[in-house]
């Protein structure tokens, strides 16, 4: 089974970073006690531009969750349909190939979900199997591939697509002044990413999927997720994030490379969830990685920001089209996320 195509698109409203902070200032100057420190926390986010599903001004009109919920399905199935369809041709498949459809998204919901929307739009097979996830956050890019993966190898002739779509802008809350909000405002953006998951029996050049592996952490639930209210949902973001980082993913990579015949040593590439600065030294530090091995997540971070379970995704269509690696090397494709949890995917080229 191999990886057959992967397509990100964006929002066409792509903002400097600074006319972003600007914009958050003018309506929370009066509330924020220390607005130096505002703008230290964007600073440090490593973010230089954004991409935003409605036009700045509009933000401000957005005075109930369902208002917001409704720009997500709209925006959602625009984006999602242009980039299944980018990773369709870039495959060489036709919407008719796919047996299967994983969509991911933790900034909104909708039923019938986005994937059936997207079955009429683009005249996709009636019987495709539709496998909606929500909940998993940061980490479902990478988990939507392990599932596509093991969808495959049990149907080798079939082609399933994982489909990202991720509006962080929309979940924005414009009274919550807590660091983690503060943060996130700064952090976060929108856009999406396909990617196609083709079985043993299909022709493909792309990477080959060798394993996957799942770890769950109990009992940390607090460290990443959503507290959910009318007002729609709040940031829930410790600062505990690097750290379970640094304990968990070098060990979790370890015994899931040994169980492969491999060890670090033997990784030649890292594709890896644009989590944020911290995360990303933390995951170097973690992994002993040299500088320029997570090159290509730290220049996703700064054109896009973290696109949470999309953001995987694009950093794969980065090593793909512009830093593909030679023939045979192995490669980690991993993300972490709500639960805590990780998702590590074993590749080769």
């Amino acid at each position: 089974m191999t990886i057959a195509g992967v397509q990100s698109a964006l929002p066409k409203h792509q903002y400097d970073q600074g006319v972003l902070l600007s914009a958050l200032q003018r309506h929370w100057g009066p509330k924020v006690d220390n607005p130096v420190f505002m703008q230290r926390l964007q600073a440090r986010v490593g973010v230089n531009t954004r991409h935003l599903a409605l036009p700045i001004e509009e933000y401000y009109e957005l005075k109930s969750w369902g208002k917001a919920n409704n720009h997500w399905i709209d925006v959602a199935t625009e984006l999602g349909e242009k980039a299944l369809c980018g990773a369709l041709t870039r495959a060489g498949f036709a919407p008719s190939d796919l047996g299967a459809i994983f969509f991911v998204s933790i900034t909104g919901i909708s039923s019938p979900s986005i994937d059936a929307r997207l079955i009429n739009k683009m005249n996709l097979p009636v019987n495709i199997k539709r496998v909606p996830i929500f909940g998993l956050g940061c980490v479902a890019g990478a988990a939507g591939i392990s599932r596509a993966a093991d969808y495959v190898l049990a149907y080798p002739k079939q082609v399933a697509a994982v489909l990202a779509v991720e509006l962080c802008s929309l979940t924005l809350q414009l009274e919550d002044l807590s660091v983690a909000n503060l943060i996130s405002s700064g952090l976060f953006g929108d856009g999406a990413g396909a990617v196609l998951v083709a079985g043993a029996e299909r022709e493909s050049d792309g990477p080959e999927i060798l394993a996957t592996r799942s770890v769950f952490y109990p009992n940390s639930e607090h460290v990443m997720g959503w507290d959910i209210s009318e007002k729609g949902f709040r940031i829930v973001l410790s600062r505990e994030v690097p750290e379970v980082v640094h304990d968990h993913l070098a060990s979790d990579v370890d015994v899931f490379l040994e169980d492969e015949g491999l060890s670090r040593s033997d990784i030649g590439s890292w594709i890896l969830h644009t989590g944020g600065p911290r995360v990303l030294e933390a995951t170097a530090t973690a992994l002993d990685l040299p500088e320029d091995a997570l090159a290509a997540s730290w220049d996703c971070l700064r054109r896009t920001g973290n696109l949470s379970s999309a953001s995987v995704l694009l950093v794969l269509e980065e090593v793909m089209m512009k830093r593909r690696p030679a023939a045979g090397t192995y490669s980690i494709l991993a993300a972490m996320g709500p639960g805590f949890c990780s998702e590590l995917v074993l590749l080769r080229w």
